[in-house]
Order: structure tokens, then sequence, then C-alpha cells
């Protein structure tokens, strides 16, 4: 069933009130990608009576009151993508389209949608105040003082921008229940694990970060404070954290520890509808279910900590994967979909091909804290799932009415070519029955100080030109025309105009590809290449690192990789039997 988003569906469910009101940046899609769902999903099974609201107008109180007032919190979330992400450009234009709103216009998304609803609840919702509890990646990833792109300054954690009451981050389905259930028993939640909240005195046991006057004002005590909040993420290692703003502290508790595979695979067995609520489609198809409405996710975390990527403070370093069965049951489920015609578009996660590994260590002690799990090599203690992906995705083909499993989620090519076993068997697999045309990889860049900086040093010119070969070596024997797709960026720390062009050179000569869009980095809050980008040096040496900040140079850097080149310069694919071949990266994102 849809949560309710309308007075007449709580009316018809018998409810007289909600217990709980999400208000989301997004169109309310049910569906397990959509995190609004899923936790008004979980509190549904929870007992609470819960409602959505979508997108809504913030001229008047029309939208975020429609529902009336929650008996225990509002939740409220920019979304699926952080709202400035959503509304932004790497160069600060305005995006025209949004995959989230129905029919296509960016209309409906504020810039601070977190900011902006908060607001407006505490405007309308005045006479029948109830607390307003902050979550979803925009909130998870501006918890702390935190860089900001948009404005080039150090913003307050926007629980203090925002006043709300609390703000949960990370996984937070257990959170949210025992928040609710705190509410509900009129007892003070501020223990919960995974909730930043408010206080005015420095409570024991903290460890203090830099304040954020200090750290707005100084960039090495903001990189003291980053560091000390990234050391803290790892659910049974993390300690308590307290940031001064004014005279007050925002309290962060360590991190909810991760769902068990049990409770994982009951998330994923809530009965989801897989389409835009009634509500919204009056104004329009949504494009984000194109690619979510049939596709699977296999596992959340992962553990490459790329510097740019913000998975590892906001889902964790440590992968978790749901069970076999609960997979093959979801499938099961989507045949049954009217609109389901024969195709899984994607079976993956953060990585696809990280499902079912990591190491008996990480999980009895936490995350090393002075090693990567794969930088600059993929560590001999970390257990490879690719033989237990092998044997899911049989699974998925065998099922009645399934006529395509698609593996469209990136994957990490250093651990294929590391795992010596299963590797080159996984990747035949791939090749053979899950690719569409195209398959994703990321190298991002090949220059080994920008991957260095990247934090990706294992995956360099000769790991990339090894996969490549043994995939065009798969494809042509499988009978095949299908190509590698791949993701570079352009203007990230440490990259300078040369570096590009020694990328467009070895695109062209050993890839065979002059991308069309490539993705200018963009600094999100609470990354290691955020970190680098606003103090302008590495942030693992300390030493100066170059940075592009003008938006010429960074456009100017992509440019050199997408533009026209030299006709000496010819595709590297002709030794395969294939005619030279040029692919689009999405420029949004991963």
């Amino acid at each position: 069933m849809f949560l309710p988003t309308t007075k007449k569906e709580i009316t018809s469910l018998g409810w007289d009130r909600l217990d709980i009101i999400l208000i989301t940046g997004d169109s309310y899609i049910d569906s397990p990608f959509a995190g609004v769902a899923v936790i008004g999903k979980v509190l549904l099974a929870a007992g609470y009576r819960v409602g959505v609201i979508g997108q809504p107008d913030i001229i008047s109180e029309a939208d975020i009151m429609r529902l009336g007032s929650p008996a225990l919190f509002w939740g409220v979330t920019g979304g699926c993508i952080d709202s400035m992400v959503a509304n932004r450009t790497a160069s600060g234009k305005r995006r025209m389209s949004d995959d989230y709103t129905p029919g296509g216009v960016n209309d409906r998304r504020p810039d601070r949608a977190t900011i902006i609803y908060s607001n407006l609840i505490r405007r309308y919702g005045k006479n029948n105040p109830r607390p307003i509890v902050l979550g979803g990646i925009e909130a998870s990833l501006r918890r702390i003082a935190h860089y900001d792109f948009w404005t080039e300054s150090v913003r307050r954690s926007v629980l203090f921008d925002a006043k709300a009451d609390y703000l949960l981050y990370g996984e937070g389905e257990r959170s949210v229940v025992e928040l609710a259930g705190c509410l509900k028993e009129g007892k003070d939640p501020g223990s919960v694990r995974g909730l930043c909240h408010i206080s005015k005195e420095l409570p024991v046991g903290c460890i203090e970060l830099p304040s954020f006057d200090e750290s707005a004002g100084d960039k090495a005590a903001f990189a003291r404070a980053f560091r000390i909040f990234y050391e803290n993420t790892d659910p049974p290692t993390a300690r308590p954290l307290a940031q001064r703003h004014d005279g007050r502290y925002l309290v962060q508790n360590p991190p909810a520890f991760y769902l068990t595979q049990e409770e994982l695979d009951r998330v994923y067995s809530l009965r989801y509808e897989r389409d835009l609520h009634p509500f919204h489609r009056k104004d329009g198809e949504v494009k984000a279910l194109e690619t979510i409405r049939f596709s699977i996710s296999t596992h959340r975390g992962c553990y490459g900590e790329c510097s740019f990527c913000a998975i590892a403070v906001h889902e964790g370093r440590r992968v978790r994967s749901r069970s076999k069965a609960s997979i093959i049951a979801e499938a099961k489920e989507i045949t049954r979909h009217p609109l389901f015609k024969g195709r899984i578009h994607d079976v993956g996660g953060p990585s696809a091909n990280m499902y079912a590994s990591g190491c008996e260590r990480m999980e009895e002690k936490g995350c090393c804290t002075k090693k990567s799990c794969i930088s600059p090599k993929v560590c001999p203690l970390l257990k490879s799932g690719h033989a237990e992906q092998i044997e899911l995705l049989a699974g998925l083909r065998a099922i009645d009415g399934v006529k395509k499993v698609v593996v469209a989620s990136g994957l990490r090519y250093d651990l294929v070519l590391a795992d010596k076993k299963d590797g080159e068997r996984y990747l035949k697999d791939l090749v053979s029955h899950h690719v569409s045309g195209q398959m994703k990889i990321a190298p991002e860049h090949t220059e080994p100080h920008v991957l260095e900086t990247m934090g990706k040093p294992g995956c360099d010119k000769e790991a990339l030109v090894k996969f490549k070969d043994l995939f065009y070596r798969f494809t042509k024997e499988a009978g095949m025309k299908q190509f590698l797709s791949y993701y570079l960026m352009a203007a990230h720390p440490g990259c300078s105009k040369d570096d590009m062009k020694r990328l467009r050179s070895f695109a062209l000569k050993e890839l065979g590809t002059v991308p069309e869009q490539v993705q200018v980095f963009t600094p999100t809050p609470s990354t290691y290449s955020t970190l680098a980008y606003w103090t302008e040096r590495d942030p693992f040496t300390d030493k100066p690192c170059f940075v592009e900040k003008s938006a010429r140079g960074r456009e100017e850097q992509k440019s050199i990789l997408t533009g026209p080149g030299p006709d000496k310069e010819k595709s590297g694919l002709k030794k395969y039997g294939f005619k030279e071949v040029r692919f689009r990266s999405k420029g949004k994102g991963r």
C-alpha cells in the first residue's frame, strides 16, 4: 500500500490522526530506493501511523498542513539527492530538469530544502508544535560545521540553521524506531545512536571538535575537525562528538549499529508499490522510475573510500549484504507487477561486485584505522564475493517471467583483477548474460598523483587496460557487440590542464573513446576531496595541492577531454574488431 498523503486516505484507513508526517523534496515514490518510503514503511511495520507530503508548496500552508499536525514528530528530508546538488550544476547554474519531479521540470524543490521545510513547519504548525527531526543525505552530510561550495564558506550544522530538534544520520531504520518509541513514552531520546541533538553543556565523554567559529576562521582547524569526524563513523569504534556553535553544542552520538542480514531482508520484504503516488501522477511522469522501478539493491555500504564520495560517512564503510533468498523473493515479486515486461534493470549497490564481500576482522573489530581495504592495493584479508554473485545472478535468470537481468551499477575492476580464483569467471558471466550494450566502470582518471588524491591509486592505467582487454576478449568470444562506458572526472583537487591532456590522449589511444560528457568535480559536504578543495592541501599528506577553483578553469579542464582532437589520434578498439565509439557519461552524479 501507499502511505497516505491526503486526509481522505487517512480516513479510509480508519485513522483519526497521524503519529508521524514525513516531508520530502522528492515526489512520493513508493520504492525501496526512496529513503522516505523505506523509513515510512519501517515505522508503519512498527505500529505507527505515517503519512508523506512530497514537494510541498513553500508559499502557503496548503500542502505542509494538509495532513494536520502529527502526534509524535515531523520528519524532514531534502530527498534522495542533496537539494543543492539536485538544483545546481558544478558551475552553479540552475538545473532545468529534476528526475524526481513529475513532468521533469525543476520547479518544485527549493535550495536547502531541509531548512525551508523546517521553517514552513514552525511557521504554520506553531499552534500544535511537535519535534522536527531531520534525516536523509542532505542532513546527514551537513550534520557538523561543513564547507558549502555554493556560498564558498563554512556553514553551521544544518540542525542549527533549520532550528530543528533532532537529526538522524546514516542508516536510519533502527534509530527512527527508537526515537519514535522515546517520544511516544515521553522519554528523552538524547542517547539514541545515530542521532544528533543540541546541548547547552558539553556532555561528559564526548570528543570535542574545533568549534564552528574556529573551523570557519582557520582551515587547519577545519581539517582537524573533519579528520576526527571521519575517524568516528564506524559503529564499533566511534565515540560521541561535540562541536560548539556559539553558546551551545552540537552533540553527535555514535552511529547506529548496522542492520543484521535478517533485519536488512525484513526491510526489503515490506510491500512497496514501485510507483508514483496517484497524488503526484496527475502532474506527469517521474523519470527516476525508469531505472529504479524494476531494480534490486543487493547490499549497502562501500569500503572503496573514494575521496570524493560521501558513502563512508553516510551509509558506512562496511558492506552489508542481503541474503540470496531475499533478493530472489523480491525479483519474483517484481515479476507480478502489471508493468513488468521481463527486464530487471539493475542488480547491485554502490559498487555492484562488493556483494557478499568483506573480512572477518572488519565485522568483529570495525574498519582498520591505518589502512584501506583496497587502496593502494586490495588487502589479502578481504574476501571476494564474486562466486556468490555468480550464483545469485544465475538464480535470478532462472525465475519464470525474467528475460534479462542487467548489472547496471558500476564495477570496481580492481576487485575483479585481484580475485585470481573467480574474478575472470565473474566478468565472463557478466559479459555473457548481464550487460545491456554498455558496462559501466569508473576509472575517474589515469594520472597517478590525481588518483592518489582521489583515494584510488590501485585503479591505475595498467589495471584499466588489463580489464578492458579482458572485457573485449570475452565479448568477442561471446559473439556480442558490447562496450565499456567510462566515468571520468575533471577539475578534481590535484588535477591540472596538463593532466587532462594526458587523460585525453590515453582515452583516445588506449580506451578508444572521446567522452562527450564528463563530470566536473563538485565539492559536496563531508568528503576528503572537499576538504582538499577548501584548504588547497592534500588531505593525506598535508602538502600544498593545486586546486582549480575558477568556473572557467574547471570548464576548460572538462572541454580538454570532450572537445575535438587531432585526426592522427586513432581509436584503440579496432584491434578487437570494433569501430570507434563515443560514450555519454552522466554529468549529474554517480
